[in-house]
């Protein structure tokens, strides 16, 4: 006869890297996850095993075939069902308990102050070309106090920046502002990992075309960066351990075996990133052809 569900006995074996009276602090926050893709799906499955009790969580978007290599909800079975409802129905198989507030219909003008209302830390899952959802989600956090962590995934690694109230935020980091898409995603990329280590690597690079909205990915970036990111997360939520605020941040790449701290004050307006930037837009318009 199966047991029935136990809290307690389901996140025992956390215990030891953290205290059971510590368990039940993560068992009362919240956590808002905006996107539900290559690395928030990650990020919700990850967090809910550290037994985190309650979630906000947003997505618009249905599974379909390509999102096979890097997606954890993407199956045969869950083919052009809700990526929202997909992904909260597993949380539920982790956690019967779990509290989950979903946004069907992303997150965006209307209802950003309730995505955001109540949370205590926010975890970036969105797609890497959701600027005008990113830019906005992150200054609501700025303006609200709240912590936000995004870890991207790059090659075969990820490369984490985190965004705490009373720091550098996210705006003074990338600097958008009114910026064209293709600026704002050039600015995003070389923002993300000044280190670059996951350049070397890409043998195809006619498989990223930021005009299009398109770059190759993998399973092992998008779970890297659900390992970082919860890590993060269970610092900042515990209020132990070293947390890094941008600008400063960290690339691990798994395929160089390489972690590199990075450091650039000013973000983007760092002498190093227009550089950066600089020869990025040099190669885009000789590749433009």
């Amino acid at each position: 006869m199966t047991a029935p569900f136990s809290y307690e006995r389901a996140f025992a074996r956390n215990i030891g890297w953290v205290t059971h009276a510590e368990q039940s602090v993560l068992r009362d926050k919240r956590v808002a996850i905006a996107g539900l893709g290559g690395v928030g799906g990650v990020h919700l499955l990850t967090l809910a095993r550290l037994g985190i009790g309650n979630f906000h969580v947003a997505d618009f978007d249905t599974f379909d075939v390509a999102n096979f290599n890097r997606q954890v909800g993407a199956t045969v079975s869950t083919l052009g069902q809700p990526k929202a409802d997909v992904l909260v129905r597993m949380a539920r198989d982790i956690n019967p308990e779990i509290n989950i507030v979903s946004f069907t219909d992303g997150v965006n003008d209307d209802n950003l102050l309730r995505f955001l209302l109540g949370v205590d830390l926010y975890v970036d899952g969105l797609d890497f070309f959701a600027f005008d959802a990113r830019q906005a989600t992150f200054a609501a956090c700025a303006a609200r106090h709240i912590p936000a962590i995004t870890a991207a995934p790059l090659g075969m690694g990820t490369a984490v920046l985190n965004f705490l109230p009373g720091e550098m935020t996210f705006e003074e980091y990338f600097c958008w502002g009114n910026l064209s898409e293709r600026e704002k995603a050039l600015r995003f990329l070389i923002g993300l990992a000044p280190a670059g280590l996951h350049g070397d690597y890409l043998v195809d690079p006619s498989t990223i075309n930021l005009a299009e909205k398109r770059g190759p990915s993998t399973i092992m970036g998008c779970e890297l960066c659900a390992g970082a990111a919860a890590t993060e997360a269970l610092k900042i939520l515990l209020n132990r351990g070293e947390v890094l605020a941008a600008p400063h941040g960290y690339q691990f790449d798994a395929y160089r075996n390489k972690l590199t701290r990075t450091y650039r004050p000013g973000g983007n307006r760092h002498p190093l990133q227009r550089i950066a930037m600089m020869l990025a837009r040099k190669r885009m318009a000789g590749a433009a052809p």
